[in-house]
């Protein structure tokens, strides 16, 4: 039993463990574009304007739209890496601080869609929405937003 555990269960089991942080690690490395609506948010931000509204601190935009949020979900690689990259969390802790806002009265929940085009279709009718989707996606309406003169990161 101990040759089967040796040299079959724990090199099974090390690979596997090896497969799964190497797809985290991978999620966490996708890079990721900001996509607005074209009434509401700037064409222009700083990281630290585009966290504020994605913390739920910013309301509203300049120009009285109310603010609306989309991400994509926290098991997906952009998911990830917009919980990581602007909010300095993972997925799961973003997901409970977006539930604790809720709950508190504070936020009105945003949305999780599990595509680039279902945020873009999100943003796309709704004025003041605001999104990350995948570095390079193409869109088709709204706008790309530049974070600190990037439009990917």
């Amino acid at each position: 039993m101990n040759k089967l555990i040796r040299h079959i269960i724990l090199p099974f089991l090390f690979a596997a463990i090896a497969m799964v942080v190497s797809q985290e690690a991978h999620a966490q490395d996708q890079a990721i574009m900001v996509i607005a609506n074209d009434k509401g948010a700037p064409t222009t931000m700083t990281m630290k304007e585009l966290k504020s509204v994605m913390q739920g601190e910013k309301q509203r935009w300049a120009d009285g739209t109310k603010v609306s949020i989309a991400f994509m979900k926290a098991n997906t690689s952009v998911g990830s890496s917009t919980a990581k990259k602007i909010m300095g969390m993972t997925g799961d802790q973003l997901n409970k601080f977006w539930l604790a806002l809720v709950f508190q009265g504070k936020a009105k929940a945003p949305v999780f869609y599990g595509s680039s085009s279902d945020v873009e279709n999100y943003i796309a009718q709704n004025p003041g929405a605001i999104g990350v989707v995948e570095a390079g996606y193409t869109l088709k309406s709204g706008h790309a937003v530049t974070i600190d003169g990037k439009k990917n990161f």
